[in-house]
């Protein structure tokens, strides 16, 4: 017994807490590296003016938003994390859902972002005040890490996602189809070039799990499955051939990465679920 001890390792709540806090500043001030890479081959590809404009207006927004410490969004999002939790660590100080949300709350007094949750979707939609709470992911993995990313999630691009309960007979070419008109549908309301996480398997609630999972992936980071990687390549082609283009008037780049992940589903479904992060593909990490 004593030995099972030793090896388990005590994370602190406050630890958690300070690290949420200062994830949730970062993600909104601070476009990752690979996002403003993806930005900036895009300027290099796009071929009509206005599309380039618009990529110019947001690489500039992107680099003043870090050197200000501003927002690059006003719509700072609603918070989800997604938290990969070692089976040999024992959060100690409290609970991790409450640590997390102080995390966040904290985040956004200190940051000055604005707070957009509403505590009733329907009856009720009064403000929280503190964007509180976020929407929490938790996973058990092996080892003695802690490991949290944080996404805000903007309405303009999470309103333009879309679930399909495909028939299995519909195969590939309808699983294509699916995300290509869905994104056609979307056209420049998620605010163009977007990164667009798909999932695909499990049950509805899995598949759109999937698509959130895909999207905090390193921007442009093609499935590690060879047949998964070029299916990306094509999904990535036929949406930037949609003409919708940079914030929607109209290019070659409508998007800017396709990612997919899957999990195996029952013989009689085929659960497919398309989500769009905005060209402020915010997305942070750390391990504790």
């Amino acid at each position: 017994m004593s030995e099972l001890i030793t090896k388990v390792r005590e994370i602190s709540t406050k630890q958690i807490t300070e690290t949420v806090r200062s994830l949730c500043m970062k993600a909104a001030c601070d476009l990752p590296e690979d996002v403003e890479k993806l930005i900036e081959e895009g300027l290099q590809q796009e071929e009509s003016q206005f599309g380039k404009y618009s990529l110019e207006k947001i690489l500039k927004n992107v680099k003043l938003s870090r050197e200000e410490d501003a927002p690059m969004c006003q719509d700072t999002g609603m918070t989800v994390i997604l938290v990969e939790v070692g089976q040999d660590v024992h959060i100690v100080g409290g609970s991790l859902v409450d640590a997390i949300n102080e995390g966040v709350r904290q985040g956004y007094e200190d940051g000055y972002l604005r707070k957009s949750v509403v505590a009733d979707p329907v009856l009720n939609r009064k403000n929280t005040g503190d964007n509180t709470p976020a929407v929490i992911h938790t996973e058990v993995v092996p080892g003695d890490q802690l490991r949290i990313q944080v996404l805000p999630k903007g309405a303009g691009s999470e309103n333009m996602g879309a679930v399909k309960m495909c028939k299995p007979s519909e195969g590939l070419d309808g699983v294509v189809d699916f995300i290509v008109n869905s994104i056609t549908q979307a056209g420049g309301n998620p605010c163009p070039p977007v990164i667009v996480g798909v999932g695909i398997g499990g049950t509805m609630d899995k598949c759109t799990l999937l698509a959130k999972k895909a999207l905090a992936r390193h921007a442009g980071e093609p499935h590690p499955n060879p047949e998964y990687a070029e299916l990306e390549k094509k999904l990535l082609e036929k949406i930037n051939k949609l003409g919708i283009g940079p914030q929607g008037f109209g290019g070659k780049v409508t998007a800017l990465a396709v990612h997919i992940e899957t999990y195996p589903t029952h013989i009689a479904m085929m659960p497919v679920c398309v989500t769009l992060n905005c060209h402020a593909a915010r997305h942070t990490e750390a391990y504790l």
